[in-house]
């Protein structure tokens, strides 16, 4: 069966349906990935084949700022992010994608829940499709808004728009139910996907670390970026002095940015998640769905500290679900972060409830078990 993978071109949005394709690919389909031209590298890491389409994320930006006259940026209303993954992304990349598709003939298409163009292919090309969904259910302002703003590019193409967002047969969703909002998902036939932290391409050799020395592991990921070195400097001083092996994710930061006594704190750059939390007691994030559900799979509490409106929404969920606390925009000083790691070191019920999502977790059907299922269902 072919199979074709449709992602917003950001790699917490990429990560996600590789479990799925990877077990696709181990079970004799073929699979491939559309996507903005930036996605080339790592899906080509991975071997998959790759169709470039559409516009990078910054174009797409650019484009719903030029038609609002608002720098969604600043201000992610629903509205704009509607136009954003609904609008620009699909009316830039559309054509694109549909000439790739129709050459390449898939059987299923298969995109993640931010993705509105592959469910609009899939409809052109009269071929089923199944939406996953990388976070929480979106709010229903936003799904409503999503829906709104695809309808008209339906409608265009003499297509019956359809009634929700996101559309589709299937819904694969990876959120265990702990921290799902009740009541919020489409209605569509859900199959429930085990999240997996993401591991290296097999063959891959694991990255060299530096032993723990048998003091609880906090590891800190947070942005990576240049900019990020003014916030990231100070919260890690603070969090040295704590007696704890102290574990962050550097990217692109020169580690003399930071202001750090030499070898208090292991830094790394990209390691697979997989491999960066073992053994790790706390974690203090983003909120990303990818880092979310990944500590949630090991059972680590986590200090969520967001900074955009979806990283919020995952933040309280974490925090509801006793796994964990949220610190909110304008509370996330480093002396109130090393805070919050201190209770989550000092208070096992926060351990216990981030294992009882690591056991919700471990009971969701693999991505091979799904793989099979959705061969068998489009097959029949």
């Amino acid at each position: 069966m072919r199979i074709l993978m449709f992602n917003t071109p950001l790699t917490g949005h990429f990560l996600p349906l590789l479990p799925l394709a990877r077990a696709l690919r181990t079970q004799g389909h073929d699979v491939a990935f559309v996507s903005a031209a930036a996605m080339a590298d790592p899906v080509g890491a991975e071997g998959f084949e790759f169709i470039p389409a559409g516009p990078t994320v910054d174009v797409a930006i650019a484009e719903v700022t030029r038609r609002s006259g608002v720098d969604m940026m600043t201000s992610p209303s629903p509205a704009l992010v509607a136009e954003f993954f609904g609008g620009a992304r699909v009316d830039l990349g559309v054509d694109e994608a549909l000439a790739g598709a129709r050459a390449w003939e898939p059987d299923l298409v298969v995109s993640e829940h931010c993705d509105f163009v592959g469910p609009l292919v899939a409809a052109v090309l009269k071929v089923p499709s199944a939406v996953m969904g990388i976070d929480p259910a979106l709010e229903p302002d936003v799904l409503d808004a999503l829906a709104a703003t695809a309808h008209s590019r339906y409608l265009d193409r003499g297509l019956q728009a359809p009634a929700h967002a996101p559309s589709g047969r299937w819904l694969l969703d990876v959120c265990p139910p702990g921290l799902q909002r009740d009541g919020a998902l489409p209605p569509l036939e859900r199959i429930a996907l085990r999240p997996e932290p993401h591991q290296a391409a097999e063959g891959t050799p694991r990255a060299a670390r530096v032993p723990g020395t048998g003091r609880p592991r906090v590891l800190v990921s947070l942005s990576t970026t240049r900019d990020a070195a003014p916030t990231l400097g100070p919260l890690l001083r603070s969090l040295s002095a704590l007696d704890v092996d102290l574990v962050a994710t550097s990217g692109g930061i020169p580690v003399g940015d930071l202001g750090l006594e030499p070898g208090r704190v292991e830094m790394v750059t990209f390691v697979p998640a997989a491999e960066l939390l073992d053994d790790v007691s706390v974690i203090v994030h983003h909120g990303g769905s990818g880092t979310t559900f990944g500590a949630a799979a090991r059972g680590i509490p986590a200090v969520v500290v967001p900074g955009a409106p979806g990283q919020q929404r995952q933040a309280f969920r974490v925090q509801a679900a006793g796994a964990g606390l949220a610190l909110p925009i304008g509370d996330q000083a480093p002396e109130s972060v090393t805070a919050a790691v201190v209770r989550l070191l000092a208070e096992p019920g926060f351990t216990a409830a981030a294992q009882r999502l690591r056991d919700e977790i471990a009971a969701m059907p693999s991505a091979a078990e799904v793989a099979r299922r959705l061969v068998a269902a489009v097959a029949a």
